[in-house]
């Protein structure tokens, strides 16, 4: 993925007002299409995930829709579909290239983590992905796939004993609460940063907000 300069062509913005031209921001693709439609739909599927748990556990919203054989089943096969988006975008190379950098951790990260924990001010070192962002990456891989192993244990019930199932009710329900809190934690974060949010509907972030908050980011 190349970390490309985002330069209007020449003579663009001619005779447009101030703030648009050759002012505008350089910015650098940051997310390929195939990455932007992988993460929109697991955002979308894991929402209907959430969203259908609440009915089914809250008892205001339980009474309030209703239809809790329709609900049980569109939660049931959207958490079904939830891998998909995933193992479909491992055809993408772009794809590819940022679950390896995920998966890589390096002394920087460390760094990032303590600076973190104790609050240190200033900018803290990050290449492509922050360490934030790989604890979160790696812990919502692993939680969607206990949910996924839990959740079919607890739809064919006829083919695991009891004490599976009972165990299985007990981690899918426990485990669905502190998704929701982390996802909560994940989307307000999100909601503080403008840029980071354009780069996931655009594609593209300023070179600034790249050089300051991924400062070794050099793909």
């Amino acid at each position: 993925m190349n970390r490309r300069l985002e330069t209007p062509p020449a003579g663009a913005g001619a005779g447009a007002g101030a703030g648009s031209g050759a002012g505008a921001p350089a910015r650098v693709r940051r997310f390929t299409p195939a990455e932007r439609w992988i993460h929109r739909t697991t955002a979308a599927l894991m929402g209907v995930c959430v969203v259908t748990a609440a009915c089914l556990y809250l008892p205001a919203l339980a009474e309030l829709v209703g239809r809790r054989a329709l609900v049980v089943t569109v939660h049931q096969w959207a958490g079904l579909l939830l891998p998909l988006p995933v193992l479909a975008g491992l055809a993408s190379r772009a794809f590819r290239a940022d679950v390896g950098r995920l998966n890589r951790w390096g002394p920087h990260d460390r760094v990032w983590l303590r600076a973190a924990r104790r609050r240190t001010p200033g900018p803290r070192p990050a290449a492509k992905f922050n360490a934030g962002q790989k604890v979160y990456a790696a812990w919502i891989a692993g939680a969607t796939l206990v949910m996924l192993a839990t959740g079919l244990i607890m739809w064919f019930t006829h083919l695991t004993p009891l004490a599976w199932r009972t165990s299985a009710t007990f981690v899918h329900d426990w485990l669905a609460l502190t998704i929701g809190i982390v996802l909560a934690g994940h989307i307000g974060m999100a909601l503080g940063d403008p840029e980071a949010r354009r780069g996931l509907r655009t594609g593209l972030v300023s070179k600034e907000w790249a050089d300051r908050e991924h400062p070794l980011w050099r793909p």
